[in-house]
């Protein structure tokens, strides 16, 4: 009878393709605390945290029972399963298909491992012959044109495949590989007429392509003959390599971020952007293989952090690549785990870019300011076509359901859906001022571009004049409020004076105060801004209002300078639904331009000598 035992690293690739939080959280209720994650024991009874998750280092750690371990010792421990019952169940959730105890089994495996050490053997081979007499040319490209040394080529394992047909399967050959295993690995091909196999990879400069674990599968050529068909070369798919499930530098991306780091890896589109990524000090950069990225490439950016950055060219192309990857994302985020976008000037990819004197400083800044899933959804189904009809403006409104439809969350489709209608409604609110100011016919609505932002809450303020129970509840709090915007706060201040007078509140009695007191900017405003209806007493909306009125009486001068809901992870999580729908707040402080100069400073006079402002 054949002997069986899982094979070398099987354990390790679960490991590599499971986060412990994620398994151990569901179980626990954990937190993030620094790089740890912390929650309440699961094997005692507690009321202070002392249970620690450390992905980077694929640990858990009880310090009130003593146990600690891999995510396959939590799931024996909490589910009382055998050991091979746990690596089963890991397994199925990693992907991997267990392997069985069978002759034909251990063949296959023998069979991989074979294929595995002839692309390590493919791999010194074209680092050889970089360095070698035939490898000037190549040399000369990496040095002169892409600025990398030999100590950099050595970092990245850069090799070059010489322009000869067979010299890589001769080599081989001479070193034990049989036809089947050289073909197999994707290393050689027969060609159609018959003949010896050749090279899949010849006059080109050579990166090596690695598994989850770090070990080398595939290889991608960069031509070196501008006048080559295909610029650049991916190998073929064989038994270890399946391009749409694998990220170019992924092993070492993900290390270089850390497990429980706070953000995600940066993805960029080719090698060289990666290359050049890393050589600047952006160590946990990406790219997919020439392809679109793919559910299972986003389920390994995922694995790695919350928040990958897509970083795509500022050109036609770039947006268009950044937009197939928001139909790839929706389905899948959660309240935890999303997309961000960088893109770069028009005409600049990464390496462009980081060259340039300043190019570090500009790339951290495009990475910390990258824009959420949310807010690129909402540009493109914006400018997909004119908004100047209602029939136009209704095609919108279904374009952004749909986008929200596809989130499977329940929660987060809610949010998505809530987000992207006060995006639209403010969008038209600011067609309507720029048609009046266009003149007739509505013009300049039709061409514009950058509409005029709204002042801060405007929206929820609009909708709290059609709710008297939200108001009444509200009212202490409301009156104590400072918005930072004579607006906005004109029209908070004749809600307040309308419920006091008559105990109710409607949007013609705050119309009405509004012209009587003479703030006509503000009753434009109000008027202007189309309204959603009612905020129903413990309704989401009634919650996301509660929020509103927290961070501006808690946390006025983060509020006004937009800066708490520019951070991904200043607010608490009941908050961030709330928050990723309102990341331009800083945007909307730019007061209206029919607000005059003597307007403003006479309003920012009279807040100084107010109590509490």
């Amino acid at each position: 009878m054949t002997k069986f035992r899982l094979p070398d690293g099987f354990l390790d690739e679960i490991k590599a393709r499971v986060r412990p939080s994620d398994v151990i959280g569901r179980k626990v209720a954990l937190k993030r605390q620094g790089k740890e994650w912390v929650g309440l024991s699961p094997f005692t009874s507690e009321k202070t945290p002392s249970f620690y998750v450390n992905d980077e280092k694929g640990i858990f750690k009880d310090f009130s029972s003593g146990l600690g371990g891999d995510v396959i010792k939590f799931l024996m421990e909490t589910e009382r399963l055998e050991f091979m019952e746990a690596v089963e169940r890991l397994a199925g959730e990693a992907g991997l298909e267990l392997p069985k105890a069978t002759p034909k089994a251990v063949e296959a495996y023998d069979r991989a491992q074979r294929l595995r050490a002839a692309c390590a053997v493919a791999e010194r081979f074209f680092q050889d012959q970089l360095r070698a007499g035939g490898g000037a040319e190549a040399r000369a490209y990496l040095s002169d044109k892409r600025g990398l040394g030999p100590e950099a080529w050595a970092r990245w394992s850069i090799g070059f495949a010489p322009a000869d047909w067979r010299t890589l399967y001769a080599h081989l050959t001479k070193n034990g590989f049989t036809r089947e295993e050289i073909i197999g690995a994707g290393l050689a091909k027969v060609s159609d007429k018959g003949g010896e196999p050749y090279d899949v990879f010849r006059a080109r400069i050579m990166f090596p392509i690695t598994d989850t674990r770090g070990e080398t599968i595939a290889f991608g050529g960069r031509a070196l003959d501008p006048e080559e068909k295909a610029k650049y070369l991916n190998s073929p798919e064989t038994d270890l390599f399946q391009k749409s499930r694998i990220l170019y530098n992924y092993k070492r991306a993900r290390s270089a971020l850390g497990y429980g780091g706070r953000g995600g890896l940066v993805v960029c589109e080719g090698y060289m952007d990666v290359i050049a990524m890393g050589e600047a000090g952006f160590e946990a950069a990406v790219a997919p293989l020439g392809t679109a990225l793919t559910p299972s490439q986003l389920a390994l950016l995922w694995r790695a952090g919350p928040d990958p950055v897509m970083c795509f060219d500022g050109d036609r192309a770039g947006r268009g690549a950044a937009h197939r990857c928001i139909d790839v994302a929706l389905p899948e985020v959660l309240p935890d785990r999303s997309v961000y976008f960088a893109f770069l000037p028009d005409g600049l990819d990464p390496d462009d870019l980081l060259k340039t004197s300043d190019g570090a400083q500009r790339m951290s800044g495009l990475l910390t300011g990258a824009a959420p899933l949310v807010d690129v959804v909402w540009q493109r189904e914006r400018d997909r076509e004119p908004l100047a009809t209602p029939e136009q403006k209704a095609g919108l409104e279904a374009r952004l359901q749909a986008c929200a439809g596809q989130i499977a969350h329940g929660g987060v489709r809610s949010a998505y859906q809530r987000d992207l209608f006060q995006k639209m409604r403010e969008h038209f609110w600011a067609l309507r001022l720029a048609a009046r100011d266009g003149g007739p016919g509505g013009a300049a609505a039709a061409k514009l571009k950058a509409p005029r932002k709204a002042p801060p809450a405007l929206g929820q303020l609009v909708r709290a004049a059609s709710s008297p129970e939200l108001v009444e509840d509200q009212s202490e709090r409301l009156a104590a409020i400072h918005f930072g915007h004579p607006i906005s706060d004109a029209i908070c201040d004749a809600i307040i004076d309308v419920h006091c007078q008559t105990g109710t509140v409607d949007p013609a009695g705050v119309a009405a105060c509004l012209a009587q007191a003479g703030a006509q900017a503000a009753l434009e405003a109000f008027q202007a801004y189309p309204s959603s209806g009612e905020i129903r007493i413990g309704s989401q909306d009634a919650r996301e209002w509660d929020l509103l009125l927290r961070l501006y009486l808690e946390k006025p001068a983060e509020a006004a300078a937009g800066d708490t809901l520019g951070d991904r992870g200043a607010l608490s999580k009941d908050a961030r639904s709330w928050a990723a729908l309102h990341r331009d707040v800083a945007e909307r402080r730019r007061l209206l331009s029919d607000t005059s100069e003597a307007q403003i400073a006479a309003y920012e006079a009279r807040k100084k000598g107010a109590p509490g402002s």
